[in-house]
């Protein structure tokens, strides 16, 4: 029980930080987003007029006062779910907008990190019961290998073979222009087609980094005393593997892919950017380009919180299934 109880403290100080860094770290960019969409507006040639910058200030509810002040009202707001309206896309509401680009980013990078911790989990542990083979050193050297490649040049291959090229695949964007986002197969075949590219350059390279580590610990599981013990007991080797040595392996990566899942709603920056996806991360890089605190703290908050979460739902998971941690933390 201590230690469900320890964990439990961290995660309410690391949340209450969270919180407070979020509210902090826009505020340290230089810069006026009032200004930046007056600009915007008129032409960056132009200059700037002060009584427009003042009436965006108005408009958008721009906060004023101390920092302190600032930070109960933040507090407050945050309290009762409200994010403000967004600079960016004024008049529509944080949470309306984060709202409409969240699912995008939950299909495309949830479904990728799925299929990438199971394929992955499951060729570092094939590595490892045939290590020192020819299946281990095609494993491990090609996905070290392609871990080398750049990842937008991976991207950019992909929309010259498959979408310039072959045409087999739009090159970007979410849905075709003749299509009308619902409930319909038309939307989704179409949604499908456009999604295939984002997904195929996060499957090339999201394995990698569960291979690499299944393998090792794996290996390292499979040289413990008690692996010995069961092969001079006589069971077979791949009892032993799979039974023994991918159980207690295979934690590190659980730990590892509650929080890769917990990031999901921070999106993924370049994919979004290079594809045109409508997501979480070609919102973030929205948001940050055009000053837009509110939209801004509330995508930085969602992915902290979301991280911190799943690390400690690992956490409590790791204690469950690792009877060891609970004992180690108690002596």
């Amino acid at each position: 029980m201590g230690y469900f109880l320890r964990r439990t403290g961290f995660f309410v100080a690391t949340l209450w930080a969270a919180v407070t860094l979020n509210f902090l770290i826009p505020r340290l960019q230089p810069g006026d987003p009032a200004e930046a969409i007056v600009s915007r507006l008129t032409g960056k040639s132009e200059a700037v007029d002060p009584r427009q910058v003042e009436a965006i200030r108005r408009l958008l509810g721009t906060p004023d006062g101390s920092l302190l002040t600032q930070y109960w009202d933040y507090l407050g707001e945050l309290v009762h779910g409200n994010f403000g309206l967004s600079y960016t896309y004024f008049p529509y509401t944080v949470t309306e907008v984060i709202g409409d680009a969240a699912l995008w980013t939950v299909v495309l990078v949830g479904v990728t990190q799925i299929l990438s911790f199971v394929i992955g989990t499951l060729l570092g542990a094939w590595a490892a019961y045939r290590r020192n083979s020819r299946v281990d050193s095609v494993i491990t050297l090609g996905s070290t290998f392609v871990g080398t490649l750049p990842f937008f040049w991976i991207a950019l291959l992909l929309i010259y073979v498959f979408a310039i090229t072959l045409q087999w695949f739009p090159d970007g964007g979410g849905y075709g222009g003749g299509s009308t986002p619902g409930w319909s197969w038309l939307f989704f075949s179409d949604a499908f087609q456009h999604s295939v590219l984002p997904a195929l350059s996060l499957l090339i390279t999201g394995p990698i980094g569960w291979i690499i580590g299944m393998r090792n610990n794996m290996v390292q599981e499979l040289g413990q005393d008690y692996a010995r013990l069961a092969r001079a007991k006589g069971l077979p080797q791949r009892r032993i593997a799979l039974t023994y040595g991918a159980r207690i392996a295979i934690l590190p990566n659980v730990t590892g892919f509650a929080i890769a899942l917990g990031s999901i709603l921070g999106g993924t920056v370049l994919v979004e950017t290079i594809f045109n996806y409508p997501g979480l991360g070609r919102l973030l890089l929205e948001s940050v380009s055009n000053k837009d605190f509110p939209l801004m703290q509330a995508l930085f908050l969602f992915t902290t919180i979301g991280v911190l979460v799943a690390n400690f739902v690992a956490d409590l998971l790791y204690g469950v299934l690792d009877p060891r941690v609970r004992r180690t933390e108690a002596a």
